[in-house]
């Protein structure tokens, strides 16, 4: 027989996850920025003649193929660095979480509630890239699924402890929009959306392997080709996750 204490309250947050999910329907620019964009992006490059070609500039991969783990990181960082954290930080603002503190419902299950929604669009948007790369302009599936796999996963959790991070540290939205631009192209330019990888003078690359979106493109470029995962990377990722999720715990105020 189920506990009915122990039923409350997943039927709480169950009700607070759909009311979530029909305001951000209500305002979709979340889903315009995490779904839309990317394959809007893909679609454009897929059509510019040559950039399906292999390139012995590139080691042999096509732009294309180059860019699509770009793309997969555009979609994750649309939702961890713009909408995560404004839409917490307005919730602060307009005393959403104040009045939550004094309710049966823990301000902690609208956060959770939150970190599911922008990470479910993420997952979508990664699945309908691919399946838009692999069906419509032949793009090669991963040889390493496992390392795409776990590269996606780490992308994930460090990208979205720098969102909760700013969430945690930022008071105003205007202030949190524009740091979270200046971090969106930044993260993109060492992630190397305007100089690929393979060709960054040797101080860019140095300083993209340090930076969570350089190594995610790392390892994705890597999983992509069949080669061994290299463990840096990885552990780049894993210490941005570590350290910003804990200084976001600790630092997080509801009001």
């Amino acid at each position: 027989m189920n506990n009915p204490k122990t039923k409350t309250p997943r039927l709480g947050f169950g009700k607070l996850l759909l009311n979530e999910s029909r305001l951000a329907l209500r305002v979709p620019i979340g889903l315009g920025a995490g779904l839309g964009l990317p394959i809007l992006l893909l679609v454009i490059l897929g059509l510019i003649p040559g950039t399906r070609e292999p390139s012995s500039d590139l080691g042999g991969l096509s732009y294309f193929a180059l860019l699509y783990p770009i793309l997969v990181a555009v979609t994750i960082l649309s939702q961890s660095i713009n909408m995560l954290p404004r839409n917490l930080i307005k919730y602060r603002e307009t005393g959403i979480l104040r009045r939550l503190s004094v309710t049966p419902v823990p301000p902690s299950w609208l956060l959770a509630a939150q970190i599911v929604i922008n990470l479910a669009i993420a997952v979508i948007g990664i699945i309908l890239l691919t399946a838009v790369g692999v069906a419509v302009f032949g793009l090669e599936p991963p040889r390493d699924i496992p390392g795409f796999l776990l590269a996606d996963f780490l992308t994930i959790t460090s990208l979205f402890s720098i969102g909760l991070f700013i969430a945690a540290v930022v008071r105003s939205d205007a202030l949190a929009q524009g740091i979270g631009g200046i971090l969106f192209f930044a993260l993109l330019f060492f992630g190397g959306l305007w100089i690929p990888r393979p060709l960054m003078p040797a101080v860019l690359l140095d300083i993209s392997n340090w930076i969570p979106l350089g190594a995610s493109v790392a390892v994705m470029q890597n999983a992509m080709q069949g080669i061994a995962l290299s463990l840096q990377p990885l552990l780049v990722l894993i210490g941005y996750t570590v350290i910003l999720g804990y200084l976001s715990v600790r630092l997080f105020q509801w009001e």
